[in-house]
């Protein structure tokens, strides 16, 4: 293709055909064939190199940067290794203050649902109506019974433990 590229307007400027220069191409391309002999041959040799009384230099300012580099690197990757753990510990500890309010929600409703119940049941007219259902009364008077009362029936009175004496047949 070259070879046509510059043979071409060389040739035609002599008023010759383009019949020509396809013929002059392919008794060159003939020409070139002719020379190579068969195809080029591509054959790798290994080369045996001995780097074992070679001695690197030792660079002390390059040594220097390398260590300041690396005690930078590594005080920044323990700043964002503190800053993710604070961030993280922060995120955790808003969860479980959110569930320990939700349980103090639930846990106050039960509070006054349980407050609501023990008005109910203690309510003074639910008892007696009760009592009445049941067939009690108020107690006459003399009726109540108070041990170890000395007289009056409305002082508080203590208790004892009397040994148990045995039945004798």
């Amino acid at each position: 293709m070259a070879t046509q590229a510059i043979a071409a307007p060389v040739i035609g400027g002599l008023g010759r055909g383009t019949e020509w220069v396809a013929e002059h191409n392919a008794l060159l391309l003939a020409a070139q064939r002719r020379g190579r002999r068969g195809p080029t041959p591509e054959a790798l040799f290994p080369k045996r190199i001995d780097n074992s009384r070679l001695v690197k230099a030792i660079d002390a300012a390059r040594g220097r940067e390398m260590r300041s580099f690396a005690y930078a690197m590594a005080f920044l990757l323990s700043l964002i290794m503190v800053y993710g753990w604070q961030h993280f510990s922060a995120i955790e500890c808003g969860y479980r203050i959110e569930t320990e309010k939700q349980q103090m929600q639930q846990l106050d409703e039960q509070n006054r649902q349980l407050r609501l119940t023990k008005a109910q049941l203690a309510d003074p007219e639910r008892i007696d109506a009760m009592a009445r259902n049941l067939g009690l009364s108020a107690p006459h008077p003399g009726q109540v019974v108070h041990p170890n009362a000395a007289g009056d029936a409305n002082t508080p009175a203590m208790a004892e433990n009397h040994p148990a004496v045995p039945a004798v047949h």
